[in-house]
């Protein structure tokens, strides 16, 4: 009998010490998810600024390569390019261009997650050998709602961005049971990436409260702005949880931000959330000369993600002496001239083109990497050997 008590007092006490443990354990695990979050907060302006203190002046282009019509046929592994990637960069790098912005795809993950991974470290390592930094784009509300793996359409003749997809599409914005798939692929992602030196950060979302104006608006959604905010405002969330040391930015895009008690909730929200303020203007230089001071208010870097488009206004000799003078980092829509058709400008979707442009709307070069205007991309060259040099 002595000794079934003394074998139920060491187990009791055995189970104590297990529960002690457990909780211990517990709190600790706890302790360190909370340190975790804790210790990737919103960057500071301070913190901003010495970031911003370290980069070059920043100027670059959004990147596809010419053989891709969106960001699935950019990556996917049958069409992913590296050659020509390279070459295209290697023209890039002869301009002086240091950075470039680009697109991922959430069904990309979805399909082949480390796969993905593969192709974007190859991506970086080619992007890295020219001196070029990457700004990965995680989701984008523009044109297509409907994206579909596998082979991608072919261009419509003579439209601007025919092939482009949004991300998430419509079918996922509208069904909160795949949110935790988006979760996923956002903390995923960055996580694998969070301390690569080669990203200069994550624009988490591209223009999230765009309708696709007339190429698409009448299949978008009339709710899509009220579904994306608060999905936007759980991305920022999401990205920071996985600690990055990039940081995290979304551009606004249209509005009056000169007054914040007048701003639009989701463009107080970008701003908030944001490490470092981005936008985007294809305005004239004088308005976006006062873009710039409107945003100058929030004390923090300033990235002009999107601008040039040469009818409208905006072009490289109109804005980038302006953006030195602010030293706001530039990032122009367009490159290589290819299967995005971005040459043709927005108005293509309502109206017939049935040869080039006499002016071009956006892009840089042509597919043989020869300039469409040698005038720009000799300013290109002036500039930035004279802000970066050693």
């Amino acid at each position: 009998m002595r000794k079934v008590k003394l074998c139920l007092t060491f187990m009791l006490a055995g189970l104590v010490l297990l529960s002690c443990n457990n909780k211990k354990s517990n709190s600790e695990e706890k302790k360190n998810e909370t340190a975790v979050i804790e210790k990737r907060e919103i960057w500071t302006k301070d913190q901003a600024n010495k970031w911003y203190a370290e980069q070059p002046w920043l100027v670059g282009a959004n990147y596809y390569p010419s053989t891709a019509v969106n960001q699935l046929e950019m990556w996917q592994e049958d069409t992913f390019d590296p050659k020509r990637i390279d070459q295209e960069l290697g023209w890039a790098e002869n301009l002086g261009m240091n950075v470039m912005r680009v697109y991922l795809h959430d069904l990309l993950h979805k399909q082949d997650a480390e796969g993905l991974y593969k192709r974007m470290d190859q991506f970086l390592e080619i992007a890295d050998k020219h001196h070029i930094e990457t700004l990965f784009v995680l989701f984008d509300s523009c044109w297509d709602p409907f994206p579909a793996l596998g082979k991608q359409r072919a261009p419509k003749p003579f439209k601007h961005n025919s092939g482009w997809v949004q991300s998430p599409g419509q079918k996922v914005l509208q069904d909160s049971t795949q949110y935790p798939r988006l979760e996923k692929y956002v903390k995923e992602t960055v996580a694998k990436f969070k301390d690569d030196k080669r990203i200069l950060g994550w624009d988490v979302w591209n223009e999230p409260d765009n309708m696709t104006g007339p190429s698409y608006e009448k299949v978008e959604i009339k709710n899509k702005v009220d579904l994306v905010l608060p999905l936007l405002k759980n991305v920022f969330v999401w990205a920071r949880e996985s600690n990055p040391s990039q940081p995290l930015t979304s551009g606004v895009w249209v509005g009056d931000w000169s007054d914040e008690a007048k701003m639009k909730p989701m463009h107080k929200m970008q701003i908030e959330q944001s490490d470092v303020v981005s936008f985007h203007n294809y305005n004239t230089p004088q308005d976006f000369e006062k873009v710039i001071k409107q945003l100058q208010r929030y004390g923090k870097p300033l990235l002009c993600t999107e601008y040039m488009a040469r009818p409208n206004g905006s072009t490289f000799e109109g804005f980038l002496p302006v953006a030195r003078k602010y030293n706001v980092g530039m990032i122009n829509w367009g490159f290589v001239d290819g299967k995005t058709q971005t040459k043709y400008a927005w108005d293509s979707w309502t109206k017939e083109y049935s040869s080039e442009p006499k002016l071009w709307f956006h892009e840089v070069l042509h597919t043989d990497g020869t300039p469409y205007i040698k005038a720009e991309t000799d300013l290109i060259k002036k500039m930035t050997a004279e802000a970066n040099k050693k």
